[in-house]
């Protein structure tokens, strides 16, 4: 059984979860700060959401960003990451579908998310739960 909730507060625990996470979706993107995590807690734009196991132990992670632009209400899913030992356990499923009711409760008519290619199961899972594949491109300026 997997227990999805959204992180109110910094604690040791969720600094260590993403400090054991992150770098399982991310080589390059360092884990973050207590400082940055209390942030990303604190604004109102948005919401990290933490999965536990049958455990307790944090399992995966998910923040969504909700914001307005002159087009709309919008919801973007970013940043899922299953712990490796978690992965098949309906945890990545648990956290999209929280995000997708927070989404739908704040008022926004779609939510987005992008997924590499490789991540084979995190796009069948996305496609099984309705998200249809945009003809877009998606452009990245580094600023590094």
């Amino acid at each position: 059984m997997v227990r999805v909730e959204e992180a109110t507060e910094v604690t040791a625990e969720l600094v260590e979860a993403f400090a054991r996470l992150l770098p399982q979706l991310s080589r390059s993107a360092p884990p973050p700060t207590r400082e940055e995590l209390a942030e990303m807690v604190a604004a109102p734009a948005t919401t990290v959401f933490v999965a536990r196991d049958e455990g307790g132990t944090i399992a995966g992670t998910l923040t969504l960003a909700v914001f307005r632009i002159p087009s709309g209400l919008r919801a973007w899913i970013e940043d899922v990451v299953v712990d490796q030992s978690a992965r098949g356990q309906g945890v990545g499923e648990a956290l999209t579908q929280a995000a997708i009711r927070v989404a739908a409760g704040a008022g926004s008519r779609t939510v987005d998310l992008t997924s590499r290619p490789s991540r084979e199961a995190a796009n069948r899972l996305y496609q099984r739960l309705g998200f249809g594949l945009r003809e877009t491109n998606v452009y990245r300026f580094e600023l590094d």
